[in-house]
């Protein structure tokens, strides 16, 4: 069977291009600049503010558009907004109100600032490299009248799941809810999911989506990897993950996108 040939790469970062500890394997950079060499054309998309994202494209030396926030912002290289979705007012207090009456970690991204509920939360030091922000405390309810997107964070397993099922429910249409780590529940617009932010994307690049491959690694991933026309999971995804790609590469830990691009896209390329 014959498939179109690959001309755009879109990664996620966290889980993915990263390691755990948010490093940026040199193996990977140069997979990327190797697609680049051979006219492939390469984005991101995060979960991450454009702060978050910066340093990232710096290193690999890209030229955008990108997509923060899981998509909802989408943005060039000199950090111009080209499109953004923010949750509507109502529904992200509403949300925050039930984080907090569960008694777990919340942060919000608003106007380029991250508030958080608790300044000393283990997760904090990381999220600290990721956002490219310092935590701040203030009005988070006021923040969450324009929020980019709200995180409940908690490392309890069967806590989150319910905290994730409950606020799916009151968000219905309204908002997207989906982790981002297993310790992270996100709060996103209801059009700022990978899925879209892909398609925009790839609108963006001028590329046929079934001329698009899509690396990553969790939950909130799974949108890209169904639009795509070729995904590619990381190794230490957990299995319901895997299972919605077309292959499952090495782990972030060990390069997994360096080989995922070797194995699976460049013989792709046509």
């Amino acid at each position: 069977m014959s498939f179109p040939p690959i001309r755009l790469v879109i990664c996620d970062i966290d889980g993915t291009l990263v390691r755990h500890d948010k490093s940026l394997p040199q193996e990977n950079i140069e997979a990327i600049k190797d697609l680049l060499a051979r006219g492939v054309a390469v984005s991101l998309i995060s979960a991450r503010p454009i702060a978050g994202m910066r340093p990232i494209i710096a290193a690999l030396g890209l030229t955008g558009p990108f997509g923060a926030f899981n998509g909802g912002t989408v943005f060039d290289h000199d950090e111009a907004v080209l499109a953004e979705q923010q949750i509507p007012a109502s529904t992200a207090q509403a949300l925050l109100a039930q984080f907090a009456e569960a008694g777990v970690t919340r942060w919000v991204f608003s106007d380029g600032r991250w508030l958080t509920s608790k300044m000393l939360d283990p997760h904090s030091p990381r999220e600290r490299i990721s956002s490219g922000l310092a935590p701040e405390t203030g009005d988070m309810m006021a923040a969450a009248a324009n929020a980019d997107k709200l995180v409940a964070v908690s490392d309890d397993p069967v806590l989150i799941a319910k905290i994730e099922a409950r606020a799916r429910a009151s968000a219905g249409r309204f908002a997207s809810v989906v982790r981002s780590q297993t310790y992270y529940l996100d709060v996103t617009a209801s059009g700022a999911n990978k899925g879209a932010g892909v398609t925009r994307l790839a609108a963006a690049f001028g590329v046929p989506l079934d001329q698009v491959a899509v690396l990553g690694d969790n939950a909130n991933d799974v949108s890209m990897f169904r639009v795509a026309g070729l995904s590619i999971a990381m190794g230490q995804a957990e299995p319901g993950v895997q299972a919605e790609a077309d292959f499952v590469a090495a782990d972030n830990e060990n390069c997994g996108v360096a080989d995922g691009i070797a194995r699976f896209v460049l013989p792709r390329l046509g």
